[in-house]
Order: C-alpha cells, then sequence, then structure tokens
C-alpha cells in the first residue's frame, strides 16, 4: 500500500502553546501522523494563540492538534479558537493532548475539541482518529 499523494495527503499542524518547553510528546505525535501518511507541520515551542492560528490559516490545514503540560489549557485553548474563528478555520478538526484533568473534558469538547489524547496513548490511535474524522 502506498501513501496518498501530496495533493490528497490530510494537513496536520502540531503546535505548542505557551511557554511550556517540554515537545517531545508532540514530536512522536508529529512523526507517527507522517508516517501514517499525513503531511506535518509542526510550529516548536512558546507559540501564541495567534501564531498557531496563522500558522493553520497560511497552511491550509484540516487538523489542529494542541499539545500542552503546563496546566494552562484552560487559558490559551480558548484563545486559540477565538483567534482561529477570527480567521475563518472554523471547519477545522481539533485535538489536544498532554496533561489535562478527567474535569476539564466537558469544557475543552464544549470549544470543539473532538479528542483529548492523555498520556499513555498509543499514538496509532490518534492516527486512526484523524482519519476517520477529517471531512475530505
Amino acid at each position: 500500500m502506498t501513501a496518498p499523494s501530496t495533493a490528497t495527503k490530510i494537513r496536520v499542524l502540531i503546535a505548542k502553546p505557551g511557554l511550556d518547553g517540554h515537545d517531545r510528546g508532540a514530536k512522536v505525535v508529529a512523526r507517527a501522523l507522517r508516517d501514517g501518511g499525513c503531511e506535518v507541520i509542526y510550529t516548536g515551542i512558546r507559540q501564541t494563540p495567534e501564531m498557531i492560528a496563522e500558522a493553520a490559516l497560511q497552511e491550509d490545514v484540516d487538523v489542529v492538534g494542541l499539545s500542552i503540560l503546563s496546566g494552562a489549557h484552560l487559558e490559551l485553548f480558548p484563545r486559540i479558537v477565538d483567534e482561529m474563528k477570527k480567521r475563518g478555520l472554523d471547519d477545522v478538526l481539533l485535538f489536544c493532548g498532554g496533561i489535562i484533568p478527567e474535569e476539564d473534558t466537558a469544557a475543552l469538547s464544549g470549544l470543539g475539541f473532538q479528542a483529548i489524547f492523555r498520556p499513555g496513548t498509543n499514538t496509532q490511535d490518534i492516527v486512526k482518529f484523524v482519519f476517520e474524522h477529517v471531512k475530505k
């Protein structure tokens, strides 16, 4: 089986918002998605909500995945979603991962996050999620 051509590949932006400098998990997810056939754009660490939304717009992505370990997800994620809406990115699939308490699931779902992947998640489950949920 061959990977899809570049014209049909799912484009995924993986971003690390805020001051969290730990990016190993984000890089592992980015690599799994790339190896699974997606085109992946990794923004690097310490991205502002505006930078993430603008990168999503400029790269014309289908999916945005946010990785956070700092505990600032309820502060940063709503701002990212707002910035994406300002740019007309209402149809982009959102998922997140990292250290996110179960009690924050409802709030993140309300923002539009379709999945929350916590430590120990099999990366193939993330790849499967993306392929099952992207509207192409």
